[in-house]
């Protein structure tokens, strides 16, 4: 019910109750009456006008007991109003015939209903409406009675009748006016208090969303409890925490339809013509209402997976745009107002949580890596220690028995120590010199002479070399011809090569092979390695190219860790890689690839 509706409806009621008291007092005066009726018809025509005066109070209480249309509330005021003024204008006119009568006072009660119910204009037009029936009483008067005809009795109560309506019907409009501006304040207060109400459950919810995101600095743990209550809050088919790394876009965080397919956490992709580069320049929330036209690079795999609508808010960092929240549906325009403003809020107080969670896992991979460094390194001394000893051992202990058993020695046993401490004195020659390149190339002072480089002779001056140093694994070279020269250093790019056989050698089984291939292919020169030894694992195959990277288990072989790294560094300084391929059981496939000169 309307409150114009309202207020009529509440105006008829109490009209209504005072016209049943009203019909008690008019019972009263009629039978109470003192004076004297010209005619019994007078007398009829009295209790007449009260008889029919209250069976309309009765109806009309009834009817105003229950509420009705607007357009029937209307149709019942006027009629109200027109049966109250009937009654009233039939006492005037019974009782005309007293000349000093107060009946006709009971004209201002119309006068003051039409005020209350249409205002100004009812107060002061029902006056002049009442003009015919105060014209009829006085002719009556006189011409029944006797008298003279007075005008100032049609004029005097013209004028307060006007005066009264006037009054009244001001009052009234006033009280509409005020009452109707007090409601427009209140519904506005209202208003304000629902909007209130709903910001703060939209900051009570954002704050659930951030607060079960920051309860964990577990990438994995914290948005777990992130998705759970924003899925209570704003349902989903997928969503995503995506960063801006390095002028890529990263995601960190995903769930929901093809999270492990299509941007799955972890992975990266180019900030051009992506939803998340405008973001970053606008730092407004982005909604796709349909995904159809495929307006960013990445709506393709979205509406592949049957997604449509898109909902994408900027995590803010103080001035600055880190990522975005992004959900999608199935439906689209599925995202409401709230939903959205909501998103964005979120966005808002998201940003600071994932740049705590983004830092924390920076810092706990630093670290995990020193502390990494710092168990190679301890190894590594371990390591040199038991690698110093057993070649100082064996050198002090040949030195001993030849100083003192000289004499008792053949000269073959003389020759066998000599040259076992020659084949010490090399491995320690060999050890310390790796130590010193590692040191070399750390500080930047590890040098280099360039010049045109035949890898096809270096690769058989090495396969050469590691098979006269040993007879338990058979070493096959092919160079294809006519190779192409390269510019390196001689003798950098040969401890390269001497040190990937030397390799494949040591991990080979007794009676394997080694095969040693070098070939030419788009400008590069090519040396490959192949054992058929243990192989290394997906997982260790980064880790033997880092300085003291060694790895362990049932296959580990003895060393400082430090060729390989020596290896990677020189071959990045001629511009080419070190690089392996391998599997388990499987042998393992070391590459020495260089940039080749332009002339052969």
């Amino acid at each position: 019910m309307s409150p114009d509706l309202q207020r009529r409806w509440q105006l008829e009621r109490w009209i209504s109750l005072v016209r049943v008291l009203a019909v008690a007092l008019a019972m009263a005066e009629v039978a109470l009456y003192e004076g004297d009726y010209p005619s019994r018809g007078y007398e009829f025509a009295a209790w007449t006008a009260t008889g029919v005066f209250a069976l309309g109070a009765a109806v009309l209480f009834w009817i105003a007991r229950r509420p009705l249309s607007d357009r029937r509330q209307r149709y019942v005021g006027f009629a109200a109003l027109a049966f109250d003024t009937g009654v009233i204008w039939t006492y005037v006119l019974v009782y005309s015939f007293e000349p000093g009568t107060p009946v006709r006072q009971l004209l201002f009660f119309p006068v003051v209903e039409a005020a209350l119910r249409y205002g100004l204009d009812g107060g002061l037009a029902m006056p002049f409406v009442q003009v015919p029936v105060m014209l009829a009483a006085e002719w009556w008067r006189t011409d029944q009675f006797g008298g003279r005809f007075m005008v100032d009795r049609i004029t005097l109560p013209l004028g307060l009748q006007l005066g009264m309506g006037a009054i009244v019907g001001w009052l009234v409009a006033r009280l509409d006016r005020e009452t109707e501006l007090a409601e427009g304040r209140a519904s506005e207060a209202e208003g304000l208090r629902d909007e209130l109400g709903r910001r703060a459950d939209l900051l009570d919810a954002a704050n659930r969303c951030a607060r079960a995101l920051g309860s964990s600095l577990e990438v994995n743990e914290a948005f777990a409890a992130f998705i759970r209550e924003l899925r209570g809050l704003v349902p989903f088919d997928r969503t995503a925490i995506v960063l801006v790394e390095d002028g890529s876009a990263r995601v960190i965080a995903a769930a929901g339809a093809g999270a492990e397919t299509v941007f799955p956490p972890g992975s990266r992709r180019p900030m051009a013509g992506s939803a998340l580069e405008e973001m970053t320049k606008l730092h407004q929330p982005i909604y796709r209402k349909d995904m159809a036209d495929q307006q960013y690079a990445e709506e393709e795999e979205f509406t592949l997976l049957g997604l449509r609508c898109r909902l994408a808010a900027p995590l803010v960092a103080g001035p600055r745009t880190v990522g975005m929240v992004s959900l999608v549906r199935v439906e689209p325009d599925s995202f409401s107002e709230d939903e959205i403003e909501l998103v964005s809020l979120l966005g808002r107080f998201l940003g600071s949580a994932v740049q705590n969670i983004r830092a924390y896992e920076a810092e706990r991979a630093r670290v995990d890596e020193l502390r990494r460094l710092s168990a190679m390194r301890a190894d590594f001394v371990s390591m040199v220690s038991h690698e110093l000893r057993s070649p100082m051992t064996a050198v002090l202990g040949s030195a001993k028995t030849l100083s003192q058993r000289w004499r008792d020695l053949t000269p073959d046993q003389r020759q066998s120590f000599l040259s076992l401490i020659e084949v010490e004195t090399s491995r320690l020659a060999n050890l310390v010199s790796d130590v010193l390149d590692t040191s070399r190339i750390e500080s930047g002072t590890f040098s280099y002479s360039f010049g045109d480089v035949d890898v096809g002779e270096l690769v058989h001056e090495s396969a050469a070399a590691a098979l006269s140093g040993q007879d338990e694994v058979q070493i096959q070279t092919k160079v294809q011809r006519p190779l192409p020269l390269v510019r390196g250093d001689r003798e950098r790019l040969r401890q390269v090569i001497t040190n990937l056989i030397d390799n494949a050698v040591k991990y080979s089984p007794l009676g394997g092979q080694v095969r040693v291939e070098a070939l030419a292919n788009d400008g590069l020169v090519s040396i490959e390695v192949r054992d058929h030894g243990p192989g290394i694992a997906s997982d260790h195959q980064g880790l033997i190219f880092e300085k003291f990277g060694r790895v362990s288990g049932d296959h580990a072989k003895p060393g400082t860790g430090l060729g390989l790294f020596i290896a990677k560094s020189i071959a990045q300084a001629h511009g080419g890689t070190v690089e392996v391929q391998s599997a388990l059981r499987e042998g393992a496939t070391f590459s020495l690839v260089l940039p080749a000169e332009a002339r052969a």
